[in-house]
């Protein structure tokens, strides 16, 4: 979805910069708020640059970095670590090829450590883009990588 389009669905009021950034990051395939992106929300909103950049610094889940299409947040709080998340980053960083903060050669995939996703009764777990996935092994998160490499064809 454009900016311009989702800055059309809100007020020019302050309260909604995060709903808007949140929007406008999710829709785009790079997962990132440029600094154009920036200049644009602040004329429409009237806030300082600055202000913005501050928000989007401060929440893990805005970037104004370049992702791959697909974002794979490892939970490691707690319960997914006594759980062995560890054995499941490790299988990502073997399936992948990249360590945390890093995006693959291809862009396709970008590898981050998160805390809590919310789903300590079936830990461990990890959520790519939108969909959590929960009581992982190593062998499903190889699974799962496979099957987003082959739907992207």
């Amino acid at each position: 979805m454009l900016l311009n389009e989702i800055l059309s669905k809100y007020p020019k009021e302050e309260e909604y910069l995060i709903e808007i950034l949140l929007e406008y990051q999710t829709s785009k395939k790079n997962h990132y708020i440029s600094s154009e992106d920036v200049a644009r929300i602040s004329k429409h909103l009237g806030i300082p640059e600055s202000q913005i950049c501050s928000v989007i610094s401060f929440y893990t889940m805005l970037s104004m970095t370049p992702k791959g299409r697909y974002v794979v947040q490892v939970c490691h709080d707690v319960p997914c670590f006594v759980n062995d998340i560890v054995s499941i980053y490790d299988k990502l960083v073997e399936v992948l090829g990249v360590k945390d903060g890093e995006t693959t050669a291809d862009n396709l995939f970008t590898l981050e450590i998160t805390e809590c996703l919310g789903c300590c009764n079936d830990a461990p777990a990890m959520r790519i883009n939108d969909q959590v996935y929960t009581g992982l092994t190593p062998a499903k998160v190889e699974q799962i990588i496979k099957d987003l490499r082959g739907e992207v064809k």
